[in-house]
């Protein structure tokens, strides 16, 4: 990494369904702030941010060197199906893959199983005879009069953008290729491909990914340029990066053609902001806990890295449930997320039963307390009501909340249909979104064969702090970590990513057949590939993982092998062998023996290249025995209790290392305040985090 970095001058901004926040690091100083998002005009939030934390440093636009940005826009916009109409050209035969995608039934026995609806209708996909084979030879030539008729057919279909996926165009992109340039010259629309967008095996995938791709490439095109056109209107003359859904940050240019890398970049900041404070502290077991206003993820962190994967799901029509949702095939780091933010809206169903999100107020009209148009109650609401959030200090002060629009939205909407007062239906209410949380979080950890109560939980975005300790008390866990700047920490995780990119390709490779030079080769291209990535943004050196996915062959899915950086030659087929066993028997308990001519099978080889960033200043947690001073207080609702306790109200900036203050209390600062309920007392450490710790743990 350039050493330089550490003076620079490094802003990083999170575009998330309700709020836009901002972090500007000076040489080590933080500023933060957070706005409402504009959903008319996402960049002016930005903007708007930008000057309020120049303003407070003393700087202008011409004194950043680097803005770093993430956004759920891309997300958002696969969500609510607010992309463009997009034609999808196929493979004859294959028209129909992306809407019967693998035939599994998640429930089983549900005669209503409800999935989503593919992102290209019947009516605007495109079959095309042409055929490579599973070997990546051509068995059938392209045909090229009929792809020019499809061609004449988009360009007077008032389409906005073009995929294209082949069968096995992973191993052989030349149909594809040509595909392109015969469309490209009869259309001026951006033409995606799934040989460059995400060349990995599974075609209902890879066709899914490329079409998604194709979705939200004209609106995130347009949006990238709208910023950086406004950026440089206020003199900043820096780059820009964008944060991948891996972890890593590209070029606003590569995240302009390749928009479905962002589906998950504001979340992967978090993640990265998680990981940062678990090395500072040296943790190797962390579950981190990001609940902003319009959702909540978790993730786990092992050995200070997030974990990740090759595929993930959007809008899952049934909560929690695998199989349920939109596949999207590219790296990413592995969280689970759900409908339940500060601005998740509260109601109640048809069997009388309380209900949270996934519905969310957003920013737009926002939650009643915000007194902008909001009728319905929202968890925000019931903090307030509760005692959690002081109106007159709710993000610093400039937004001012009402306790009695609160209380009357949520008697109107939940309290008066289960005869029940304000304060009791927003107990009602928190309880509901915290055991939600909670369920994610078991489902999540058991998936991944963990225990999710060995973690300590690291908490932040906005509302976290708020509901942190009561999500400990459920899940079993005594320790929580609220990290300095916790409010926006999605965007000082921004600041943390390296300039860092994952090339896969798939290529089915016998052990028994292993070919060390065809190896060799395409892990060269792939190298280079993520290399080129980095190289855009780096100037230091390069760290690369190389990832084998293996299986036997005959099974349905793989495990990932690290393979060493080196040339391979035709005796490390022993070392893959040995590799894959042992990894095997890690994830499944042991190695299968003794079946003879069981082979083994590599599917698809991974390169991730990133910068070498410095190691954070190391802290140890301390327990801490020094009681605060005296404090203010105030009534707020106790859920351990199930009644309103007396509680100090601390203020963050007044706490010094190895302070401890008893629960119940709220620490409060200006873009979250930290609820800390009777069953934990919280001490500040040497680097300004808060300790949540359970009473009984800590004696």
């Amino acid at each position: 990494m350039n050493p330089q970095i550490r003076s620079q001058i490094r802003l990083g901004a999170d575009i998330g369904g309700t709020f836009t926040d901002i972090a500007l690091d000076v040489r080590g100083r933080m500023h933060s702030t957070k706005v409402l998002t504009n959903y008319a005009a996402p960049e002016q939030a930005i903007l708007d941010g930008i000057d309020l934390v120049l303003a407070e440093a003393g700087l202008s636009c011409a004194d950043l060197d680097i803005v770093i940005h993430g956004t759920t826009l891309a997300t958002n916009a696969l969500i609510e199906r607010r992309g463009a109409r997009t034609a999808f050209v196929t493979t004859e035969g294959f028209r129909d893959v992306i809407e019967m995608r693998t035939e599994s039934r998640f429930e089983q026995y549900d005669l209503n199983l409800r999935l989503p609806a593919p992102l290209v209708p019947r009516e605007d996909r495109f079959p095309v005879a042409g055929r490579i084979g599973a070997q990546g030879q051509e068995l059938q030539p392209l045909d090229e009069a009929a792809l020019q008729a499809i061609a004449d057919r988009i360009a007077a279909g008032g389409y906005g953008a073009v995929a294209i996926g082949f069968i096995h165009s992973y191993m052989n992109p030349a149909h594809e290729e040509r595909a392109r340039a015969i469309i490209a010259a009869r259309v001026d629309l951006p033409i995606s491909i799934s040989s460059e967008v995400s060349p990995q095996m599974r075609e209902f995938e890879r066709f899914n990914t490329v079409c998604a791709n194709a979705y939200v490439r004209p609106q995130m095109a347009d949006y990238l340029g709208r910023l950086q056109v406004r950026l440089a209107e206020k003199g900043a003359g820096c780059p820009v990066f964008m944060i991948h859904s891996g972890g890593g940050l590209i070029s606003v240019e590569t995240a302009a053609e390749f928009p479905v890398r962002l589906v998950e970049s504001g979340p992967a900041g978090g993640a990265i902001f998680a990981a940062d404070v678990a090395r500072r502290f040296g943790l190797e077991k962390v579950v981190s806990y990001d609940m902003g206003g319009t959702t909540a993820k978790i993730c786990l962190i092992e050995d200070f890295a997030p974990k990740t994967a090759r595929t993930f799901e959007v809008a899952r029509t049934t909560r929690f449930a695998k199989g349920s949702g939109m596949p999207i095939s590219i790296p990413v780091i592995e969280m689970i997320e759900i409908g339940a933010g500060g601005g998740s809206i509260a109601w109640v169903d048809a069997m009388g039963r309380i209900q949270t999100g996934p519905e969310s107020a957003a920013s737009e009209p926002g939650p009643a307390c915000y007194q902008r148009g909001g009728e319905r109650p929202a968890i925000t609401d019931a903090d307030l009501v509760l005692g959690k959030i002081d109106p007159e200090n709710f993000a610093g002060g400039a937004i001012r909340l009402s306790v009695e629009k609160a209380k009357a939205a949520i008697a109107r909407e939940v309290g008066d249909r289960l005869g029940l007062v304000p304060e009791a239906a927003a107990f009602g209410i928190c309880e509901v979104v915290d055991e939600n949380m909670a369920n994610a979080a078991r489902v999540h950890a058991v998936e991944n064969g963990k225990n999710i109560s060995d973690n300590l939980m690291i908490a932040f975005g906005g509302a976290a702090p708020l509901h942190a300790a009561r999500l400990c008390e459920k899940l079993g866990i005594d320790r929580c970590l609220i990290p300095p700047g916790a409010g926006v920490g999605s965007a000082i995780g921004f600041l943390r990513a390296p300039f860092g990119y994952e090339a896969l390709a798939s290529k089915i490779i016998r052990l028994s057949d292993f070919d060390a030079t065809a190896v060799n080769t395409l892990l060269d291209g792939l190298k280079s590939t993520a290399e080129g990535f980095v190289r855009a943004g780096a100037e230091g050196p390069i760290r690369r993982e190389i990832t084998a996915f293996m299986r036997y062959v005959g099974q349905g899915w793989e495990i990932p092998v690290p393979l060493p950086d080196r040339p391979f030659t035709a005796a490390d087929a022993r070392l893959l062998r040995d590799g894959f066993r042992q990894d095997y028997a890690r994830f499944f308990g042991r190695a299968i023996d003794g079946l003879d001519g069981l082979e083994i099978e590599i599917v698809t080889f991974s390169v991730k290249a990133e910068d070498i960033r410095p190691a954070p200043d190391r802290h140890e947690l301390a327990l801490g025995r020094e009681a605060a001073g005296d404090p203010l207080s105030r009534p707020v609702f106790d859920p351990a209790r199930g009644e309103a306790l007396t509680s100090a109200i601390v203020v963050r900036d007044s706490l010094r290392a190895g302070q401890r203050v008893a629960g119940p209390a709220v620490v409060v600062e200006r873009e979250t305040a930290t609820v800390v309920t009777s069953p934990f007392d919280v001490v500040m450490q040497s680097d300004g985090s808060l300790l949540l710790l359970r009473k009984e743990a800590a004696r």
